[in-house]
């Protein structure tokens, strides 16, 4: 019998451009695999495939090199934060607390 392979999807964005590249790999891909084989480093020259975060529909996935596809998912590569999200939630807290505070 032959093994038939799973369709995924691979994506990652800047600000200013994205690449979603749909491939078929082999039943037993993992996401890192998926990565490599769908060839997206060559846009994206700066990319860094094994150092970067991913995840799977918006969840991030912590070993990616051990994560096996089915059928249908989208492996997406993250990049790093520029700014703590927590630190931006305290600084737009204390500007709203100024601008509520009477003179």
């Amino acid at each position: 019998m032959v093994e038939q392979g799973i369709t995924v999807e691979v994506a990652y964005a800047l600000p200013e451009r994205q690449r979603i590249i749909r491939l078929t790999v082999p039943q037993g891909t993992s996401m890192l695999e998926a990565v490599r084989l769908s060839g997206i480093a060559e846009h994206f020259p700066e990319l860094d495939i094994d150092s970067s975060a991913m995840g799977i529909f918006g969840k991030a996935v912590p070993r990616p090199a051990e994560r096996v596809l089915t059928e249908g998912e989208r492996v997406e590569i993250y990049r790093p934060l520029i700014a703590d999200p927590k630190e931006v939630r305290k600084q737009r807290a204390a500007r709203a607390r100024d601008a509520a505070r009477p003179d």
